[in-house]
């Protein structure tokens, strides 16, 4: 009896602490509860937005050269799915694409959510999925594919694993492209099946990328970039890289970086520098080509034509330096010449003769001739800034007209001819098109617009934006760099007069006289204008130029158009490698190649 009611009372006792709990669970702690049934049984899921696709012109015709593929993801529910038979599943049809440890995936106590292999094909996902294994389902997503290979690496750039665009348009317009993904909220089973019923079900489209057509055109981008690592294989240059630009429009028409690599394995390339663009990323010192605007400048002034005479001298002494002509011989040391002979024998002490005039004093170079100097270069042609294109650019560096440094003079006489300074190629080549085209600088552009679902091109409205943070993701470009991405941009293009037609027909005479007033190689054809300058570079080694003179870079710039008539196109060519010494007489040769196939392959007649 007495072992009946302590029974009877343990039993009560256990009845009222499973109702006390009870009520702690239904009434104190139910929202808590609940919260951890739905997240068993909630799926969310995002909806990978498709990225937009990247075309370049073909002739008259937007043709895709970065194309989507479907892939897809394998996520499971560890808590519910077969270890063995997930395993065993992934190793027969997706081995390549597994993500996950899946014995740490397995043993995490509480996962309920992981993704275990990415990139998965149609046909793999499909064999998966016919095995039935409880706690696996699929996500769509889209891998990128680049089914031209190398071609035009440098502009196009390539998308990380994580979906991100990293250089080239792939990271400048990586917002423009990615689209915006979206959400499916579910009620699931335990096999994470959604089910149809739920006042909590969500779907949130997503907004795809919009497609975007380069004003680069594949075929023309192709043969420069033929010709142009045929000219590497038979020299010691290492790289090279050419801008083709339509100097009345802006447009940018080609943009080589050789060597190349392939978009779709950018991960074998073995260093990072391999990624970059050298047209629009990389300021360097583009020598005598600079001589362009210094003469433009004082021209413009009205402080010299190109008959405006000067006693040449085999060097001139500027704040104690002695700043030497390249060029040495008889006939022209020590002799009065031209300003058109100048240019011609590329001498640095007509370019300083330049800035004398400019500055009101024949004798020596004043602070007049400085601040006219700065803005030319900086203001009116924008060298040493951002130039607006819709990629990832540098901004070099000029001298302030009144910077606190000893030998001020002396680096504005450097800068005269290209040296003591910094700008990008698409920099110099936006300024060399105002020189030629009649003085209209305009902003450079290689986006036509974006294609839209009837096969428009619409152009951009404004300025495009880069992705949050580094749109290269990945490496440190430092402080220093003057790296600039879209967004800093001012909205809108600019179109500038900052010439006179007389000043631009003058430069354009001085030009052509430099290609055709001695016995020059290249263009040999009846009916064509050509007209150009080089640039030989030295290089800064250690601190300071290398007076070995065994590190130089090679740049030409110039024009072809029918005789008589305005150029119908610009082509820059630069060529270096470590520890060459290239000319701008090979980087010239270069040009005189792709000049003739630009010709052909534009179909540019002759004026006769």
């Amino acid at each position: 009896m007495q072992r009946s009611k302590i029974l009877k009372r343990v039993v009560l006792a256990a009845f009222a602490i499973i109702a006390v709990r009870l009520f702690f669970i239904q009434i104190i702690e139910h929202d808590a509860w609940v919260a951890k049934a739905d997240e068993q049984h909630t799926m969310l899921e995002t909806i990978v937005a498709k990225r937009g696709e990247i075309y370049m012109m073909d002739q008259n015709e937007p043709v895709a050269v970065v194309m989507n593929q479907t892939t897809y993801s394998v996520i499971i529910d560890p808590a519910v799915t077969d270890k063995d038979g997930i395993k065993a599943a992934l190793n027969e049809y997706a081995k390549d694409n597994i993500s996950a440890d899946l014995d740490k995936v397995f043993s995490t106590e509480g996962l309920r959510y992981s993704i275990v292999a990415r990139g998965v094909s149609h046909t793999a996902a499909s064999k998966i999925a016919d095995k039935g294994i409880a706690g696996v389902w699929f996500q769509k997503s889209n891998q990128r594919v680049y089914p031209e290979g190398e071609l035009a690496s440098g502009i196009l750039g390539f998308v990380n694993a994580d979906g991100l665009g990293q250089y080239g348009v792939e990271g400048s317009l990586n917002n423009i492209l990615s689209g915006k993904d979206g959400l499916l909220k579910s009620i699931s089973d335990v096999n994470n099946v959604a089910l149809s019923i739920g006042d909590d079900n969500v779907k949130i489209p997503a907004e795809d990328g919009q497609n975007v057509v380069l004003s680069v055109d594949r075929g023309l981008e192709r043969g420069i970039e033929e010709i142009t690592q045929d000219t590497l294989n038979n020299s010691p240059a290492e790289h090279a890289a050419v801008l083709v630009m339509d100097p009345n429009t802006g447009e940018v028409i080609a943009m080589a970086n050789l060597p190349n690599y392939n978009p779709g394995n950018y991960g074998a390339v073995k260093d990072a520098s391999a990624y970059n663009n050298y047209t629009t990323e990389i300021p360097y010192e583009p020598a005598s080509i600079f001589k362009n605007f210094i003469f433009s400048a004082a021209i413009n002034e009205g402080k010299m034509d190109a008959d405006t005479t000067y006693f040449n001298e085999p060097y001139t002494e500027i704040d104690g330096n002695k700043i030497w002509n390249a060029e040495q011989r008889g006939s022209l040391n020590n002799h009065t010449l031209t300003m058109r002979q100048a240019l011609y024998w590329s001498l640095n002490v007509g370019s300083i003769q330049a800035l004398k005039f400019l500055g009101d004093n024949p004798n020596e170079i004043t602070a007049v001739g400085r601040e006219r100097m700065y803005d030319y270069y900086h203001n009116k042609f924008r060298l040493g800034q951002a130039t607006g294109i819709e990629l990832i650019e540098a901004e070099g560096f000029i001298w302030d007209p009144h910077a606190d440094i000893y030998g001020l003079n002396a680096a504005y006489a450097n800068m005269t001819f290209g040296q003591n300074l910094s700008a990008t190629m698409i920099q110099t080549a936006t300024a060399f098109s105002a020189v030629i085209n009649g003085g209209y600088y305009r902003t450079p552009t290689i986006v036509k617009g974006v294609l839209n679902d009837d096969g428009e091109i619409v152009p951009l409205d404004g300025r495009v934006t880069a992705t949050e943070g580094d749109p290269h993701g990945v490496h440190d470009v430092g402080e220093d760099s003057g790296r600039q991405d879209p967004s800093n941009t001012a909205a809108g293009r600019i179109e500038d007069k900052i010439l006179k037609d007389e000043t631009s027909a003058m430069m354009r005479e001085m030009l052509i006289n430099n290609r055709s007033y001695k016995l020059r190689a290249g263009i040999d054809r009846e009916g064509y204008d050509v007209g150009g300058k080089s640039g030989t570079a030295q290089v800064i080694v250690n601190g300071a130029y290398d007076d070995t003179m065994t590190n130089l870079i090679g740049s030409y710039i110039g024009f072809v158009a029918p005789a008589g008539e305005m150029p119908k196109y610009l082509i820059m060519t630069k060529m270096w490698g470590e520890g060459q010494a290239l000319s701008g007489g090979e980087a010239q040769e270069l040009f005189d190649v792709l000049s003739n196939y630009v010709i052909d392959y534009m179909k540019i007649k002759p004026a006769w």
